[in-house]
């Protein structure tokens, strides 16, 4: 949860798109941020994949009007609404795209190239496909609202803290040091959070949100303290896991506010 998904930028900044807030080009821009290309693949109408811009017109001219986030994990189908396909598509990226005013999904396939020592992020070509499937029009799983999310948010930090604490989880070395530069170089562009449009509740929950995030993967993948033995590691694992399932839930209510909000939802 150290980065951005790709479902977020791309709900963020179509949602900005649809509503007229910024440009095709800035909107693409903002999307594809680091990688190289995104595509659209199976749009009707459209025998082959076609590029972002384009992809983004065809869906407002099918009725699309806002874009949701979905990111779900085995056993929390979180912001996802059926078909079963769909479903498992989303569950086995670990994210998509919902769109409202029409019956359509986007689930991304990222594609890696690169020489296999690649040292730096730059060494790596990415090209993402975006794969339109038909969706159930229902309420998404599981989805808060912003304030229920900033409220679960704080208790999370506590016991984000407390948990680490508790078992003696190392927040320190080389990699957590690069963990802690990239979020706070992250948090430095919070005006970039999120795309025009969104109300600054959103901003302050996506960020905060990303913080819990931080703690929570710091604690699985960079320093094990005290936690050596298998049955302290699988403690520590179910300590988190609620803790991460609080800060993906609040990540898709910020991401979901501007549609929640549109169509008169929860705030």
């Amino acid at each position: 949860m150290l980065s951005e998904p790709r479902s977020g930028r791309l709900a963020a900044w179509g949602n900005a798109l649809l509503a007229g807030l910024v440009s095709p080009d800035d909107a693409v821009h903002a999307i594809v941020e680091d990688d190289a290309v995104h595509r659209v693949e199976g749009l009707p109408g459209e025998s082959a994949p076609v590029g972002l811009t384009l992809a983004l017109g065809r869906l407002r001219g099918l009725g699309v009007t806002g874009l949701r986030v979905a990111l779900p994990v085995p056993g929390h189908p979180l912001g996802l609404s059926g078909p079963p396909a769909f479903n498992e598509r989303a569950l086995e990226a670990e994210e998509a795209v919902v769109a409202s005013g029409a019956a359509y999904g986007l689930v991304p396939e990222v594609y890696e190239a690169g020489p296999e020592d690649a040292a730096a992020v730059e060494d790596v070509h990415v090209e993402v496909v975006w794969h339109c499937l038909p969706v159930r029009e229902a309420p998404p799983a599981d989805v808060p609202s912003l304030g229920e999310a900033e409220r679960e948010l704080a208790e999370a930090m506590r016991e984000a803290t407390q948990v680490l604490s508790r078992l003696d989880v190392a927040a320190s070395g080389p990699l957590a040091e690069a963990a802690l530069d990239a979020y706070r170089a992250r948090a430095d562009r919070g005006r970039e959070l999120l795309a025009p449009g969104y109300p600054p509740r959103a901003v302050r929950v996506l960020e905060l949100a990303q913080r819990v995030g931080l703690l929570v993967s710091m604690a699985y993948d960079h320093g094990h303290g005290g936690a050596v033995s298998a049955s302290e590691m699988a403690a520590r694992a179910a300590a988190l896991q609620p803790v991460e399932r609080t800060a993906r839930r609040a990540q898709v209510a910020a991401y979901n506010s501007y549609v929640e909000v549109r169509e008169g939802g929860r705030g």
